[in-house]
């Protein structure tokens, strides 16, 4: 059915292109009779057939380049914009938006026209790539701002260094920024190799089935030194639960979303993390009792290098990644990420996972269900 209007359209053209035809020879035909009668000739007849076919075919010629005169100059416009169009995109000019005359039909256009859908291509293609422009800018600006921050940290401070007069305890005071600022670099470094890897799709993907339960449990004990030293309570609440996912890949959304929390939770705050499964799909939150979140910034938390609070981030050291990282790792599991908290009532992050049917284990098996880990205590799961 949908080839059906190009089918006539050949049909019309191939009918057309006869009828011309035939006009010609016809025409041909009776201007030689014509001749051969004023002048009293009967001439063969394969040279009167010979005759006919080439005036004919010199009729056939003469109109249709004159049709081809009143057609061509549109046709010609057409790809002229075309041409210019392509060029201009060629040229990094993204900002393009063809029109058609083509195609139209009962004062209305058809949209399956080949012309129509080559201007429609070209413009959906200068949209697309000024869009990924904008985020190439946007994400060189940012790279910019925070590799340049530290850059002039370590410049001042190096240069402060050659003061011959510097007393050993503001020589070590500059040595700890630089070293402070250095690693801020390699943390940024990291983060922005991972995410290239990540968009490019070359990172090894090894799915395997493992206990989800143990893996939050170890990585927050690996953090114990940091929640300790802020004299946090960390509050764990976990479910038995087994999924299949590349474990080393949701090891670094955990790493991340924790290192968050502990980050952001003022001294003597709590933080708790849960573990549970709700229908198909284990369920992981994280909450802190930090400063929270605007509701206005927790639409891009999840962008690159996007910062709900420009300061704190800054003295935190953080580069607005680990989020994006977070996010990205999740959409590969087929997962997802959301967040949600009020200005100073703290911050939750929910993670969502796809559940193998079979590792579904209840709301009845818990480990360390409603227990707090105290500052020096140890869990083995």
């Amino acid at each position: 059915m949908n080839r059906e209007p190009g089918f006539l359209r050949i049909l019309a053209r191939f009918m057309l292109v006869l009828l011309v035809l035939y006009l010609s020879w016809t025409a041909a035909y009776f201007i030689t009779a014509a001749i051969y009668s004023r002048m009293s000739w009967t001439p063969h007849e394969l040279f009167v057939y010979l005759v006919d076919a080439t005036l004919g075919s010199f009729f056939f010629g003469i109109i249709s380049m004159t049709v081809k005169r009143f057609i061509q100059p549109r046709e010609q416009h057409f790809f002229t914009e075309m041409i210019d169009a392509l060029k201009r995109i060629s040229e990094g000019d993204f900002h393009i938006n063809l029109g058609w005359n083509f195609g139209r039909r009962n004062g209305n256009h058809d949209r399956t026209h080949p012309y129509v859908q080559l201007v429609d291509s070209i413009n959906d293609m200068a949209a697309n790539l000024k869009a990924m422009e904008e985020l190439r800018e946007a994400f060189i600006s940012n790279v910019s701002h925070e590799i340049g921050s530290p850059l002039t940290s370590i410049i001042g401070f190096a240069k402060a260094l050659k003061d011959d007069n510097l007393d050993r305890e503001q020589r070590d005071r500059y040595l700890t920024i630089i070293e402070t600022e250095c690693i801020r670099l390699s943390k940024l470094s990291d983060n922005l190799m991972k995410l290239a890897v990540l968009d490019s799709e070359r990172h090894p993907f090894h799915p395997s089935s493992y206990r989800l339960d143990k893996q939050l449990i170890s990585l927050i004990l690996a953090c114990e030194p940091q929640w300790e030293a802020k004299q946090i309570d960390m509050i764990v609440d976990t479910d038995i639960v087994e999924i299949n996912a590349d474990e080393d890949l949701m090891g670094q959304v955990w790493v991340n979303l924790l290192h968050n929390a502990i980050k952001f939770t003022p001294q003597g705050g709590s933080i708790s993390v849960s573990l549970s499964t709700n229908s198909d799909q284990a369920l992981v939150c994280i909450t802190d009792t930090g400063p929270g979140i605007d509701e206005q910034d927790q639409q891009r938390i999840f962008e690159r290098f996007y910062k709900a609070d420009k300061s704190r981030n800054r003295t935190a050291g953080g580069s607005g990644l680990g989020l994006s990282i977070a996010h990205k790792i999740t959409e590969m599991h087929s997962g997802s990420i959301s967040v949600s908290s009020k200005v100073g009532e703290g911050t939750a992050f929910t993670v969502l996972l796809p559940l193998q049917e079979e590792a579904i284990k209840g709301n009845s098996n818990h480990e360390m269900s409603g227990s707090v880990i105290k500052k020096g205590a140890s869990y083995k799961p």
